[in-house]
């Protein structure tokens, strides 16, 4: 693969990766929501949308008409598509840097404040005049913690209500670096690293690359 392509396709994940390792070594607890999660992940992985199938389907024809502005009318597409999958999905909080055993009596307080008919039933939880169901699904490893919708009745506007509460009273807890970070970190400054020698080293390729994917 040449270097353009190889730039394409492993830059959006080395930003990510990046990002991660930041949020990881911060220390304190990151929330945010499964549709900004899910987001993220999209456009780390558009790169290779790129460089594999929306090159390799272009539409000759379209491309003929509208020249180089054809991407933007690609990326545009996958733009919406990401979109429609993430209105689709269910809601989702995930908090990163906190174990269950930390966000268990933090949840626990701020659910009692919301909702003081709340039910648990092992790691499942019920708020009733919310209108939320939810399983809280902790990940050691990686030291995070989601709270995934249980069932397809959800009152997103409950669910809003639990993500500003929780966000507020995680304001204050604070956690060890996740050693995790340094790992996503050094993987994304390698690859970084290694897609810009690869492209110095091949100026006259980028350029004749990026040529004939515009104007073939």
């Amino acid at each position: 693969m040449d270097p353009l392509h190889c730039a394409i396709a492993l830059g959006p994940l080395a930003a990510y990766m990046l990002l991660l390792g930041l949020i990881n070594l911060s220390g304190r607890p990151f929330l945010t929501t499964g549709a900004r999660d899910t987001a993220a992940l999209g456009v780390a992985i558009s790169g290779f949308v790129v460089a594999g199938p929306m090159e390799l389907f272009l539409p000759h024809a379209a491309a003929t008409r509208f020249g180089p502005y054809v991407w933007l009318l690609l990326l545009a597409f996958y733009g919406l598509c990401l979109t429609l999958v993430v209105l689709l999905l269910r809601p989702r909080l995930v908090i990163y840097n906190v174990t269950l055993e930390q966000l268990r009596p933090i949840l626990a307080g701020v659910v009692s404040e919301l909702d003081r008919e709340a039910r648990w039933a092992g790691e499942s939880l019920v708020l009733p005049h919310l209108g939320v169901q939810l399983n809280v699904e902790s990940f050691p490893a990686m030291r995070n913690t989601q709270l995934a919708a249980a069932g397809p009745h959800q009152s997103y506007l409950g669910w809003r209500r639990l993500e500003i509460s929780l966000v507020t009273a995680l304001r204050g807890a604070k956690s060890a670096p996740n050693p995790y970070g340094f790992f996503l970190i050094s993987f994304g400054v390698l690859i970084a690293s290694a897609l810009t020698l690869y492209m110095v080293s091949d100026r006259q390729g980028v350029a004749q690359a990026l040529g004939e994917m515009l104007y073939r």
